[in-house]
């Protein structure tokens, strides 16, 4: 099992994300990093661990107010072993076009960014390697309601995401992602939201999840340098 960490966009900072309230969310306050700049928090974060991937989700670009593509494409430049997952609201399959900047960078395609399941069709046609995040906020769907029941539909690749778990310290999703992990068999089951300490990781690992992306529990100290390297 892979940790993911998360990275939270808006205004040019990385915010700290909580319970999916973005109207609410302030500047990161980390107990590794002393800086909110994204670029010192990526890479104080590569230094703590050698994490192959790091999740952003363009918070500016999923409310249609703006975006963050080349501060994310910089990062890419800036670390070459990484890739990024990135949400930035695709919505559209046009919308990939200004995106694409080799497989270093992988469309996140939101559920609650969809208008439809052609769209997701659409998206998954131009972008085969894109992961699809099923996004949940107090246990009510988000986006197109059949998705979430036809897995014939999903990628290879699925986030289970749970938004008012998010920062909440509440722990995991484990009924929603043990029916996620039946529904689909052979698909990569990825968990956000609520992981809290090394004990959930290791619930999770046990459960078939395939990676994890976590944020405030990297933050706050509760996992430490040791406990990461053990998931990269």
């Amino acid at each position: 099992m892979l940790i993911v960490p998360v990275i939270d966009l808006m205004g040019g900072q990385v915010v700290h994300a909580r319970r999916g309230d973005r109207s609410n969310y302030r500047p990161l306050e980390s107990a590794l990093v002393s800086s909110s700049d994204p670029l010192e928090v990526v890479a104080t974060l590569l230094a703590a661990a050698a994490f192959p991937a790091i999740y952003a989700a363009d918070l500016d670009a999923i409310l249609r107010r703006g975006e963050h593509r080349d501060l994310l494409l910089s990062i890419v430049d800036r670390f070459p072993a990484l890739t990024l997952w990135v949400d930035a609201g695709f919505g559209k399959a046009t919308q990939l076009a200004p995106w694409r900047a080799g497989e270093r960078v992988v469309p996140v395609i939101g559920s609650e960014s969809l208008a439809s399941l052609d769209d997701l069709a659409a998206l998954l046609t131009a972008a085969p390697e894109a992961i699809l995040s099923l996004d949940t906020r107090a246990e009510q769907p988000l986006g197109p309601a059949l998705l979430f029941s036809e897995p014939q539909r999903w990628p290879q690749r699925v986030v289970v995401m749970t938004l008012d778990r998010v920062g909440a310290g509440q722990g995991p999703a484990l009924a929603r992602l043990r029916s996620t992990l039946d529904q689909a068999p052979g698909r990569k089951i990825i968990a956000a939201g609520g992981v809290r300490n090394a004990a959930d990781l290791e619930m999770l690992e046990a459960m078939g999840v395939h990676a994890v992306l976590i944020a405030s529990a990297i933050h706050d100290g509760t996992l430490d340098r040791a406990t990461l390297a053990r998931y990269v």
